[in-house]
């Protein structure tokens, strides 16, 4: 697949953007795991213009996580234009623009999912976005705001025309949030469009090689992106890739090798950051890891991981994990 020049292979796998999850630390992992692409935290038009440090952070970018997208929200034109200058400074392969995100602190202000309300005004961002940089410059949004205005086939055309180098679709509503299950068959209706020649990615619910395969066979997107079901788990691009070159499970890993990821990430966003912040950042993953599920009477150390306020301690723990279970 070939977003505008940058060529990521034959039925690629994405690292969806995802706020609190997706700093550097953890991209690189996905990365070294067989992520064809990965993107940033959103990040705020306005705090970028406003050289937000915080934000500013979100467009750091490690040579050995290439190819890299950046993406940027919010709600005005001129602003959106500006951040996707101050973005391309970083140098990311792609900038993508979120107008799919649902939550009520981005899509009730009319930004993220918000815009799917002001389709005249998403597009007029899109256009803005695409002629104030020679990065490519790619979308993602959801199929519509609620079950009665899935307008995604004529908006997906729409994006195109304004300029959009690729399209990514997660398959629910901005009123599903992350309720029930995607829908990914207005996703492949927009792929079979005859008028859609961009790359169309699909997101929404896969957990699984064989999950994936279905995605390229029955709907023919062009790659799948990966969002929920990497956390705590970025070795599920191994598993993926696996499967969609050999049709079967990848041998699974051991424990010890999930415990032994998991603290390198840590350690890693503990680096990127600082030891606090590291461990604030890394707790969703500990959270929610399958590497621990099923584990008999594992209540008293989950909580005492979530509890962990200093990498030894967090290492200690895990050790205890290993000896007690592995």
């Amino acid at each position: 697949m070939k977003i505008a020049n940058l060529n990521i292979g034959p039925q690629p796998l994405l690292l969806a953007p995802m706020e609190d999850v997706t700093d550097p630390s953890f991209r690189v992992l996905c990365k070294g795991f067989g992520a064809d692409l990965v993107y940033t935290e959103f990040v705020s038009a306005d705090a970028l213009i406003r050289q937000v440090n915080k934000s500013m952070r979100k467009l750091e970018i490690f040579e050995k996580e290439r190819p890299v997208a950046i993406q940027i929200y919010g709600k005005d034109p001129e602003a959106m234009a500006e951040a996707t200058r101050i973005a391309e400074a970083a140098h990311p392969e792609i900038i993508d623009l979120n107008f799919g995100c649902p939550v009520k602190k981005v899509a009730g202000k009319g930004a993220g999912a918000g815009l799917l309300q002001d389709t005249p005004l998403l597009l007029a961002i899109t256009e803005a976005c695409v002629k104030a940089v020679n990065t490519p410059v790619t979308v993602k949004t959801r199929l519509g705001w609620d079950a009665d205005s899935k307008n995604i086939v004529t908006l997906a055309e729409q994006i195109q025309d304004a300029g959009a180098q690729a399209l990514t679709i997660h398959g629910r509503t901005r009123a599903q949030m992350y309720s029930g299950e995607a829908d990914w068959t207005l996703i492949g209706e927009v792929k079979n469009n005859p008028r859609m020649h961009i790359p169309i990615i699909g997101n929404g619910d896969v957990t699984s090689g064989q999950g994936a395969k279905e995605c390229f066979d029955k709907y023919g997107v062009d790659a799948v992106m990966i969002g929920r079901g990497a956390i705590g788990q970025p070795w599920i691009f191994r598993d993926v890739k696996h499967y969609l070159k050999y049709g079967k499970e990848a041998p699974a890993l051991t424990l010890k090798e999930q415990v032994d990821i998991l603290i390198k990430q840590i350690e890693q966003a503990v680096d990127w950051l600082d030891e606090r912040r590291g461990i604030l950042h890394s707790r969703r993953h500990i959270a929610a890891t399958p590497a621990f599920k099923g584990l008999a009477h594992f209540r008293p150390l989950r909580i005492a991981l979530l509890r962990a306020e200093s990498l030894d301690e967090i290492k200690e723990l895990m050790k205890q994990v290993i000896e007690k279970y592995a």
